[in-house]
């Protein structure tokens, strides 16, 4: 079947709740990534029986040697009666990935062998170049990643969800002035007060919002400043910026685009700041560098 005909569909999703444990089906893209000895890395999620979108930062190589995807888990630990795994015959990181700024952080993973479509693995919808994401649209993020700044989701590990709102660029950039660059090809979420948040480990996975009866995925999770900080929203790859790369890696059952149209007005458009009067590009302190991995990669 046609992923532009069945993406989005998650029968099984009958409530949402943050941050907490995710009933079983309730989100049939998220994929688990897995290294050669059998650890979790990453998250991401399916587009298409033969395809996993991803962050580029989780692949420092394009090696594919051991790597495994995990659909259709629901728990890290124990029996997944739901799950099946295959292998990944390639590695596709966007050409423009930039390491410093972790701008065009997104990446594509072919699967050696396509899967089929059940309650529990379905393909998401990506949304489609124009998408408008005003600030407070309601999304929900998953992932099996820390529960709070270096502190791991303790056995046995259930996939978690969280909802967090929209936060426009322009405010995003103002809270992360002097610290990061917001460049067009992110997005930010989380909650000005702190507390909800993606966090280590759950770098890959997917940001959604639904429109009608459709999830539609906004983002990818990229990176931050420590987890569910105040003024510290989570920084996710803006996916609508990519369609034109996705569809020229994938020639054959192309993934399903949606526009997604935000209603009313974008109260992001009155947000000002020095940072955005003074057109000044944002550079990584020293700081920064020194705790890459700790505060930056999600």
């Amino acid at each position: 079947m046609d992923s532009q005909e069945v993406c989005g569909t998650a029968s099984l999703n009958t409530k949402i709740v943050g941050g907490e444990d995710a009933p079983p089906g309730s989100w049939p893209w998220q994929v688990s990534l897995q290294d050669k000895n059998g650890v979790y890395f990453c998250g991401g999620s399916l587009i298409n029986s033969g395809w996993v979108l991803t962050a580029a930062h989780c692949f420092p190589s394009t090696d594919t040697t051991g790597l495994l995807v995990y659909l259709g888990q629901q728990d890290q630990q124990g029996i997944n009666i739901n799950q099946i795994s295959t292998m990944v015959s390639q590695i596709i990181p966007h050409p423009s990935y930039n390491t410093s700024t972790h701008d065009n952080d997104i990446c594509l993973l072919q699967l050696s062998s396509s899967v089929s479509f059940t309650d529990y693995i379905q393909p998401v919808c990506l949304a489609a170049a124009d998408s408008t994401f005003y600030a407070d649209t309601t999304s929900w993020v998953t992932g099996w990643g820390y529960i709070r700044n270096g502190v791991p989701l303790s056995p046995p590990g259930t996939l978690q969800e969280v909802s967090v709102p929209v936060i426009g660029n322009r405010q995003c950039t103002c809270l992360y002035a002097g610290v990061y660059s917001i460049t067009n090809n992110m997005l930010c979420a989380g909650l000005l007060a702190g507390g909800k948040d993606a966090c280590q480990g759950d770098s890959g996975g997917p940001l959604v919002s639904k429109q009608g009866q459709v999830w539609i995925q906004a983002g990818v999770v990229s990176f931050g400043q420590g987890c569910a900080q105040a003024n510290s929203p989570g920084v996710y790859t803006r996916v609508s910026q990519y369609q034109d790369w996705i569809n020229s890696q994938i020639s054959m059952n192309q993934p399903g685009f949606v526009l997604f149209s935000s209603s009313g007005t974008d109260s992001d458009l009155s947000v000002t700041c020095a940072a955005l009067s003074s057109g000044t590009t944002l550079t990584f302190s020293p700081l920064i560098f020194s705790l890459y991995f700790f505060l930056i990669l999600k």
